[in-house]
Formats: C-alpha cells, structure tokens, sequence
C-alpha cells in the first residue's frame, strides 16, 4: 500500500488559511472530510512521512484520488462546515456519530412548567427551543454563564429542583443571583417563563433592547451615586457583550440564497458557488472554464446563471453536486451584476415560481460571505494554473506548440520577455523577465531605466523604448560572452586545475525574445539585433488586445489556438513582464514624489543629506551656498562639498556610460 504519487497539491498551491479538506476516491466519492487552522500545514503532513502514519491515515491516502479544500474565515466556521459535509456525506474514513451527538446545542425547555437552560444532544423534541450547533460544551457553558447574570433562568436537572422544592432553601445559583430560584417561590411560573423568553430572544438576535435597556438603567444608578448597583449593571452590559460572538458563516436562519464569485484571467474563469439553506452553508461546487471570447464578469455571472438555473421549472427542486439543493432560492447574491439584472430577475421568478432578487451585497454578513466565496475561486484559479506550468507534460507540449507556431529548430528553452511601463512619457523604464523550461527564473530578472534616444531623452515612445533596451541587452550579451570566453579559452587539455570564472548573467543568451506588443515593437525589437549583428535568437510579439503573435517583418500576425498551452505560457511570460514593469515604474514615481536632488549625488548617504537640510533648511539654500560654506557641516568633507555644488548647479558629469548603466540591475522578481 503507497500513497498516490498524483494526489499530493503543490506545497504552494494550499493556502494557508483555516478551512475543510475533502478526500475522495477514484470515482468522485467523499471519503474523508476534515478541518484545519492551517490547511497547507495540515494537508502536508499527509505526504511527509508515508510510513508514519497512523494506518487508518495510511489506508485513507492510498484509496484517495484527489484532495480539494474550501476557505472559511475563522476555525469556528471549519468546524461547522465540517460537521454539515460529515452529515451530508457520510466518509467511510470518519469517526461515525451514529446518534448524531458529537456536536452540543444549548436548549431552553419550554414543555416544563418552569423551563430549564441546558446542553442537549441527539434528536430534536417538541417544545424545547435549540441554538447551535456549538463547537464545544464548554462553549456552551461560558454563554450560559455570561448570560446569567442578566437571564436567571433555572438550568439544574430535575432531582435537583425536587431536593431543593421540599427543603425550602435553593442552591447555589440561587445564593449567587444566577438562578431567580423559582423551586422556593422567589419568582412566579409566568415571571420566570418571562425570564426564559428574554433569554431566547437575546440568544435570537433581539440584542440590543436588553443592552440599551441595561445602559439605562447603569446611568440611572449612577445619577442616584449608587455606583455599587452602577458596576454591577456595567458588568451586566460586559456579560451580555461578550455573549454576543457570533459567525460570519452562518446567516440568519431564514435565509435561503446561493452565493456566487469568480475570478478571472483573460484565457480562464473559476467560479464558486456556496448554497446556503436555513442560514447554513449545505454544499459549495467550484468550476474552471476557459474564456472563448472577451467578456466581464457581468456576462460570466449571466452565463453561468442561465446553464445553472436553466433546466429548474416552477416548484422543480434539483439536486446539485455534492448533494447541495440547486432549487432557485429567494437570493442569488453575485459578485457583479449582469448588464441587463431587472432581464435576469424576471427570468429567475418565471422558473422559479415567485419573486427572486440578484444583488451584490454591499455590507454585513452577506457581503463577507460573498468575499469567503470569492477567495475560494482565487485559490481554485491558483491551483488551477499551478498545476498546469508545474506539470512536465503540459509545459512540454507548450514549448512544442510555441516551436511549431513560431517554425523555429529548437524548442525555446529559454525566454526572455520585455515590456515597457510609462506614465504620459516620464519615468519609462521597461523589465526583462527570464523563463528556462517553461518556469519563471526569478534570479535572472533584470530592470532597466529608459534613457531615451533623442537630444536630451525626448524621444520616449514605446518602440523606442524597446529598441534602446534590447540593444542595451544584447550589446552586454555581447561584451560578456567575450570576456567569458577570453578567461576560459585556451588550447584543448590545458587546465591548471581551476574552474574558470562563472559566466555572466547577461551572458546567457535566450532562444526567443518576446516583446510586449504588436508589429513596431517587434520590429524595433529586431532591428536592435540587426544592428548588433546578432541573428540566430528569434524575436515574436504577443499583442494584448487579441492575444496575437507577431513575427518580424510579417503583415499578418500568427494566431495560436486560443485554449492550447503555447498561448497559455507566452501569455503568462508576457503577464509577469508586465507586473515587474509596472512594480518599477511605481518605485520610480514614488521616489519622484519623494525625493531631492541630493538623492543623485554620489558617495552622499541619508544621514548627510538629513544634516545639510538640516543646517541649510531648503535645497534652494543649499544651492545658493558657497563650497566653503557646504563644508562647514559636520560629516561633509571640501571634495564632496564641491560635487554638491556642482551638482546643484547643473554641472552633472554627461560623460558615456556602459549599456547596463544608469538602470540594469538585477531583482529577486520585485
């Protein structure tokens, strides 16, 4: 028996939030449901160490096929969707509760004449009012403790209520003012049902009358300086706050809606929908779809709602996956609105039979609700693109299709992609970003800052843009390959016995160059390597607005199939330029924002730059003053007050610099 080799998720597709896990077997089946505070931590100790585990666990992993999770926002609300999945599907690999009494309600017997707060379990009975389920009894008992002080309602058992009837004296609740004590006739049957009732409502949502109510009543006793009955209520007021705690997985208990988010790529769309009955989430399904034309969100939620809602007729109820009622509830609540909602509600309430609202949820409950869905289809859609670069097979084939779309000799290896981020012309800068085998090689990114090619950088375009920084490239590439073969050349078999030094990062040269952009930046892109005499590196451009592939000197693009892989990884290469071009040019725009002139003079750090300004009080000031002036400052010495001066006054030094000046540096990926 061996653990699945394909069921085990990337360690970096799990998040790390709290939520439930379900294990399923080879024909879709739940198997196994369970809760985690941290489910990437939890779902990885499945895989650690097979032989360790308990051999349940072991028989479990080996029968699994695949493993999915749902995120909640707190531990609490894992453990009740946990408890919902285990009842609804019952996995053989779980512990069985066959009288259903793993999990605690708090209980007020309205059928007894004197009606008692207590723990029950087990099946519903008639007369006796439930809250709950709760996590733990002890959860059950703080509240009811809480409340007492407020609500003296009795919770001893029936022996107890006996003794204490026919001696006359209560117990200890009685003494302490935690129980009204109605076995030795301090209150009434109806004063104490009355207590009861207040209790019900306050555990019911009826909240803030019995607050408000005892503030009124605090302030009263202290305007009569009877502060002894004044903390008394305030702790009252303390009592019934923390009473209050409550989860945002569970709405009220009328409520009847599906809950519906997607997140979204160009290429591809993940939509979850959790279904939620009585106030309770009863089942959640999650799909991945790919995009066949350019549409939003709007369109997507209008979609997905018609080939939901399609085949459900008035009074129809359809059963859903995972066992989650499909029928057409009261509230569809949705991420967006379709273009045409009034269109999309009157459609709902002819199939289903009676009036439907579709909204986004603005505030409250519902709205994070809607942001807990919406973060399961971020997560799916993670997982879902994660598996397909991580996978050999997939990215292969990619590569094989990029070879054959391309009509290049080798599969490209290696990619290097460009994009250029400007705003209105200022602070251009641009990125190259570095794919080996399909996988992004962080170490190996570079940015660079656009000089522009006109008198005084006018000329600040796009596509000069990317012709200057791939001949600033591609000239290094070519200055580095040099030195590197100059250190390690030498007749054949002559070693002295060391490695010669590591090549440059520039060294490297890629199999394809992919520009972001259509046919001038392409062309911009190869006339920089004409120019440079490099001509055995293939250029193509990937163009935003119809995801086409441009090749140099073509007047028609190539146009790759829209849901293969070689458009998925040249559009994933192309989408993380773009990122690392604009994390730049927002660094650059912030340091504008922020910055002084002195911040270019060389060898002069911030503590001397704090101490001129300091002393000097403007830059202006600083401008104006002589050298001799500028070296009276603590720290400043006559060679950098000199620079200062010179630097503030326009005397900057223009002399040449080497093609990765001024801007090539390298990044962890940004």
């Amino acid at each position: 028996m061996t653990a699945q080799p394909k069921l085990r998720p990337k360690p970096g597709s799990i998040p790390t939030d709290p939520g439930v896990y379900r294990f399923r077997d080879s024909h879709g089946r739940v198997i196994y449901v369970g809760k985690a505070k941290n489910l990437r931590a939890r779902l990885s100790s499945y895989f650690q160490d097979f032989a360790g585990l308990h051999p349940r666990t072991q028989s479990m992993v080996a029968t699994a096929a695949d493993v999915d999770w749902t995120v909640v926002g707190t531990e609490v609300e894992a453990l009740q969707l946990e408890y919902s999945w285990i009842k609804q599907y019952d996995p053989r690999f779980n512990v069985k509760y066959r009288d259903d009494k793993s999990y605690p309600y708090l209980a007020i017997t309205f059928n007894e004449e004197f009606p008692r707060v207590q723990v029950m379990r087990g099946a519903k009975r008639k007369g006796v009012r439930y809250f709950g389920p709760y996590s733990h009894v002890w959860a059950i008992r703080e509240t009811v403790d809480l409340l007492l002080r407020v609500f003296p309602v009795r919770t001893c058992s029936a022996g107890v209520f006996k003794r204490a009837k026919s001696s006359g004296r209560p117990c200890l609740l009685g003494y302490i003012d935690k129980c009204a004590a109605p076995c030795v006739g301090k209150v009434t049957p109806a004063e104490h049902r009355a207590l009861a009732e207040d209790f019900s409502s306050f555990m019911a949502g009826d909240t803030n009358r019995y607050v408000r109510g005892i503030e009124q009543q605090m302030r009263a006793a202290a305007g009569e300086q009877d502060y002894e009955r004044a903390a008394r209520l305030r702790d009252d007021i303390q009592a019934l706050r923390t009473a209050l705690e409550k989860q945002s997985v569970v709405l009220g208990e009328s409520t009847d809606c599906d809950v519906i988010a997607f997140a979204e790529d160009p290429l591809e769309a993940a939509v979850q929908v959790f279904y939620v009955r009585g106030g309770r989430i009863r089942g959640q399904r999650g799909w991945v779809v790919d995009k066949v034309e350019d549409v939003g969100t709007g369109r997507l939620v209008e979609q997905f709602i018609a080939q939901t809602y399609g085949a459900i007729g008035p009074g129809d109820a359809a059963d859903a996956a995972d066992g989650a009622a499909a029928a057409i509830p009261r509230e569809v609540l949705v991420s967006e609105l379709p273009a045409d909602p009034g269109a999309v509600d009157a459609w709902l309430a002819e199939h289903r039979g009676g009036p439907v609202s579709l909204r986004v949820p603005k505030r409250g409950d519902k709205k994070s609700l809607l942001e807990t869905v919406a973060k399961n289809a971020a997560q799916a859609l993670a997982r879902h693109k994660t598996q397909r670069a991580g996978d050999l097979t997939t990215r292969s084939k990619a590569l094989g299709e990029v070879q054959e779309a391309l009509g290049l000799a080798e599969a490209p290896l290696r990619i290097e992609c460009y994009d250029v981020a400007n705003l209105q012309g200022t602070h251009v800068v641009a990125s190259m970003v570095v794919f080996e085998d399909g996988m992004a090689r962080k170490s190996e990114y570079r940015r660079f800052s656009i000089r522009g090619s006109g008198a005084g950088g006018a000329e600040q375009n796009d596509v000069a843009a990317m012709h200057e920084v791939i001949k600033r490239r591609f000239t290094r590439y070519l200055e580095e390959s040099e030195k590197s073969g100059e250190a390690i050349g030498g007749p054949a078999g002559e070693s002295d016995g060391e490695a010669g030094p590591e090549p440059a990062k520039f060294a490297y040269p890629p199999n394809l160059v992919v520009v972001d952009g259509g046919r001038p930046q392409v062309d911009a892109a190869q006339r920089a390597l004409d120019e440079l005499g490099v001509t055995d590196i293939a250029v193509c451009g990937l163009a935003k607005r119809l995801e086409e592939v441009w090749l140099p000197g073509d007047d028609d693009p190539v146009i790759l199939a829209r849901a293969g892989e070689g458009l998925y990884l040249l559009q994933r290469v192309r989408d993380e330029a773009h990122r690392f071009a604009n994390t730049y040019h927002r660094q650059m725009r912030a340091k504008a924002l922020t910055g002084s002139a002195l911040d270019d003079v060389p060898g002069l750090g911030p503590a001397r730059r704090n101490a001129l300004l300091k002393h000097f009080g403007s830059v202006r000031r600083l401008a104006a003053a002589t050298v001799a002036e500028i070296g009276e400052v603590p720290g400043i010495g006559a060679r950098t007050a000199a620079t200062i001066q010179s630097m503030l006054n326009g005397d900057r030094d223009t002399g040449s610099q080497g093609p990765d000046q001024g801007g090539a540096q390298q990044s962890n990926g940004g």
